[in-house]
């Protein structure tokens, strides 16, 4: 007696079960009067150096001197030269230079980029608000 209401349930839900099916094996069905789309697909590039976002600055002693810091720290021994030092307003925590795995603070943050150059080799450091600074692609 048990097995028929049994039975009857197992046959009620592989009814439900089949009567969702569309019919279709074709993952993409065709669409009658639906051109294909003319817009072109949608393209990534890697991001390019961070332009200047503000004027050109004067690098505070303190910066400097934790860039300094660092490139010692680094094994660099020559006197860095300042290329050039600029405001720029960075679009998230990583300050250009994002690391893989790495996540972010997703908000603009006022920083500055420096660049320096040590016996002819080029070291792009950037601060956001305080004094520690990051390389670029160290």
């Amino acid at each position: 007696m048990r097995r028929t209401p049994i039975l009857t349930v197992i046959a009620l839900a592989a009814l439900a079960l089949t009567s969702c099916s569309s019919g279709s094996t074709d993952p993409a069905p065709e669409l009658s009067g639906v051109s294909p789309s003319t817009r072109p697909p949608l393209q990534t590039t890697t991001p390019g150096p961070i332009g200047p976002s503000g004027p050109a600055i004067a690098v505070p002693q303190s910066r400097w001197d934790a860039l300094v810091a660092d490139l010692t720290k680094r094994g660099v021994t020559g006197t860095p030269q300042l290329v050039s030092s600029e405001a720029v307003t960075f679009n998230d925590g990583s300050l250009g230079c994002p690391s893989p795995g790495q996540s972010y603070t997703q908000a603009q943050i006022d920083g500055m980029r420096v660049v320096v150059s040590v016996d002819s080799k080029t070291y792009d450091y950037r601060f956001g608000q305080g004094a520690e600074p990051k390389l670029c692609g160290a």
